[in-house]
């Protein structure tokens, strides 16, 4: 694995503080938020003066019943090759069910089961024949635990190294996370992760609130996040680590310090003998070995198993249905709600004229959770932004007629030549659509 150094996940808006970061060897891209052959000129400049630029992938789903989508996998090998990247990461999680159509707009937990296992495989399979450089896959953070686990963390990533010979990209940040929210232990993970499949670490910050760890990437690295990287840089030598921060940026001093914390932890932990981390189990060839495909007709039924199990969490998620039996239901409505803000965030950005129409974005973002609380996320944030001012609309909403009246002109201009009409309120409040 080639030397990545200490990084940064590159981000338009901190562009400036990035170029200027002192003793920066590399950064990480979002893979679906880049265009090949029109980079933005502050990143290009980055790989103009030789800064090793990688491509992290936030959409394939590799965790989830369906193969992976052709066109994804083709558009991040486009970006791979585009930046000259030594390899492309994406992460252990689903995204999105077929049946029902949903998508979750955020990263979600894998079964630990056989079945999501062998699904799992043969979906990095796929991406690994599919992708000109090697792939990485991150563990992710997670708030909610699925019943009937059959392998713990530390197995199941074991076990997937050994049958795909997949890398690892450990953030240890997300290590916390599970910790405070499922009782997991880091070290555990740590003394499992083969030394020869670590790609590289991130790290990266987060909040608590009522009991509850949020990897916000948000808030400054916590101690506890460094703590974990000194006993992960103590185990074995990691060819990369980079800081995430993806909102709430600091001034430029505060994640000049943010990073210079992360390289001094590393230079102490250099400092002292390689404690020994852990590896794949007795008889396992170093590097991984590719195992036996699973026989069509198990494979096949695996991901039938795996699909039912992950639409009916999705589905209590997105769309408001009965939490699936076994499950932490407050932990499940934690989870419902935190995807709902994540979803008003996004279509804040997207259309930032709406919070402004609504009175300020407390107004705005109550409106919408109650809108999006039983409306699952349709085809991207652009139409739901227009769905929920649509939905504001037909109820006569705001209760000021000028902003309503200014919310129409905002909808019209960018969804038809008026809001439906009566008999379409009626239709849509009867099929369910309104409701």
């Amino acid at each position: 694995m080639a030397q990545l150094g200490v990084g940064i996940g590159w981000r338009p808006e901190i562009a400036d503080a990035v170029e200027r970061l002192p003793g920066l060897d590399w950064v990480e891209v979002v893979a679906e938020n880049i265009c090949p052959g029109h980079l933005p000129e502050p990143l290009q400049r980055l790989l103009d003066r030789g800064v090793r630029v990688v491509p992290h992938g936030v959409s394939l789903g590799l965790g989830g019943a369906e193969p992976p989508d052709a066109g994804r996998l083709a558009a991040l090998a486009e970006r791979a090759v585009a930046l000259g990247a030594p390899l492309v990461t994406e992460h252990i999680a689903f995204v999105r069910t077929a049946s029902p159509a949903l998508e979750a707009g955020h990263l979600l937990p894998v079964q630990r089961t056989r079945d999501a296992l062998d699904v799992l495989c043969e979906n990095v399979r796929i991406a690994q024949e599919a992708l000109p450089v090697p792939l990485a896959l991150e563990n992710i953070a997670a708030l909610v635990r699925w019943p009937g686990e059959e392998l713990t963390e530390a197995q199941f990533l074991t076990e997937l190294v050994e049958r795909t010979g997949v890398r690892l990209l450990i953030d240890v940040a997300n290590l916390h996370t599970n910790r405070v929210n499922r009782g997991e232990d880091p070290a555990a993970v740590l003394a499992a992760v083969p030394p020869e499949a670590l790609a590289y670490v991130h790290v990266a910050g987060g909040v608590e609130r009522d009991g509850v760890w949020h990897d916000t990437h948000a808030h400054p690295v916590p101690p506890a996040v460094l703590d974990i990287l000194a006993d992960l840089a103590g185990r074995m030598r990691p060819a990369g680590v980079l800081l995430e921060r993806d909102d709430a940026f600091p001034p430029e001093k505060e994640l000049a310090a943010e990073f210079a914390a992360i390289r001094s932890t590393l230079e102490a932990a250099a400092a002292a003998p390689v404690l020994g981390g852990g590896g794949a189990p007795a008889g396992a060839v170093p590097g991984g070995v590719r195992g036996a495909r699973a026989a069509a007709g198990g494979l096949s039924a695996a991901r039938t198993r795996v699909g039912l199990e992950q639409a009916a969490l999705l589905s209590s998620l997105v769309a408001g249905t009965p939490v699936p039996e076994g499950f932490d239901r407050q932990r499940v409505r934690v989870q419902a709600r935190a995807l709902a803000a994540k979803r008003a965030d996004i279509v804040a950005k997207v259309a930032p004229e709406l919070p402004e129409l609504l009175g300020g974005r407390k107004a705005f973002r109550e409106a919408f959770l109650g809108y999006a609380r039983h409306r699952p996320l349709p085809g991207g944030y652009r139409r739901d932004a227009l769905d929920f001012a649509e939905h504001l609309l037909v109820r006569d909403l705001p209760a000021d007629p000028a902003a309503r009246r200014r919310l129409t002109v905002w909808w019209r201009d960018r969804a038809g030549p008026k809001p439906p009409g009566r008999i379409v309120r009626w239709a849509r409040a009867l099929t369910g659509r309104a409701a």
